[in-house]
Order: structure tokens, then C-alpha cells, then sequence
């Protein structure tokens, strides 16, 4: 069943995305283009997208389980860092450059798009080099033998 959720939820994130136009580069690049020809229907986007998402967060918040079962499992830090700061300002910096970011990458991967591919595969070597920096840095409990 959580499979099953799972890929609801992923086929619905990925039609709203296709259906918004995130998934168009020159579209979020015409978002980002502050000084030139601004399009900010993007904006209303965001916008529906965290007006939609806040009472199901909310609703999470207060629960110790989700509706399947599983443990909830939201973010619990608060404030700014580092590195926060440093990976927001690098995920800007890529999204500015190839016009998509991850969620949108996978729904063209799907389409067809072999400049998707590569985004794709550069993400998950981008991911791949956090984790073993992260595990350099401070071991993470799950290496610990708790899978």
C-alpha cells in the first residue's frame, strides 16, 4: 500500500508540474530573469503550491504516525546554517543554469528529453558526493548497523 501511495503521490507531483510549467526551462528561466523579461506566473505557482500544502502540514505536525502507518517524519530543525545557506545557494545556481530543478528533471527524463539524462545523472553524483562527504564528516546512525 505504501508503494502504492508512493507512486500516486509521484505521478500527481509529476502531472502538477508538467501542468504549472516547471518543467519548461525557458518558462523558469524567464522566472528567474529578474532584470530582463520577467514572467512571474511562476510565482502564483509557489504560491497555490504552499497555500495547498499548509493544511496537511499542519495536520501532520500534530500526529505521531502517518495515514499509512509510518512514522511522521518532518523536519525538526529550525533555524539557519551553514550549510543550509550553502546547499540553497548552490541548488539556486544549478536551477538557474539548466532552467529545472529535480522534481521537473524527472518528469522530461520520462518524456524522453536525453538533456534530462544528463541532469539526472549529474544530481545523483552530486548526491552520491554528499554522502560520502557527510559520512567523512560525522558518521550517520543508519551506517552504524541499524539497517
Amino acid at each position: 500500500m505504501r508503494r502504492l501511495s508512493a507512486l500516486l503521490a509521484g505521478l500527481l507531483f509529476g502531472t502538477g508540474l508538467l501542468l504549472a510549467g516547471m518543467s519548461n526551462s525557458a518558462k523558469v528561466l524567464g522566472f528567474l530573469d529578474l532584470a530582463g523579461a520577467w514572467d512571474p506566473s511562476l510565482a502564483l505557482v509557489m504560491a497555490a503550491a504552499i497555500g495547498t500544502a499548509l493544511l496537511p502540514f499542519s495536520w501532520a505536525r500534530r500526529q505521531q504516525r502517518s495515514l499509512l502507518d509510518a512514522p511522521m517524519q518532518l523536519p525538526q530543525k529550525r533555524e539557519l546554517d551553514r550549510r543550509l545557506i550553502g546547499g540553497s545557494f548552490l541548488f539556486g545556481i544549478g536551477w538557474d543554469i539548466a532552467g529545472v530543478c529535480p522534481g521537473p528533471a524527472l518528469t522530461l527524463l520520462l518524456g524522453g528529453y536525453w538533456q534530462s539524462l544528463i541532469f539526472v545523472l549529474a544530481m545523483l553524483g552530486g548526491m552520491w558526493l554528499f554522502g560520502v562527504l557527510e559520512q567523512q564528516r560525522t558518521p550517520w546512525p543508519l551506517n552504524r548497523g541499524s539497517r
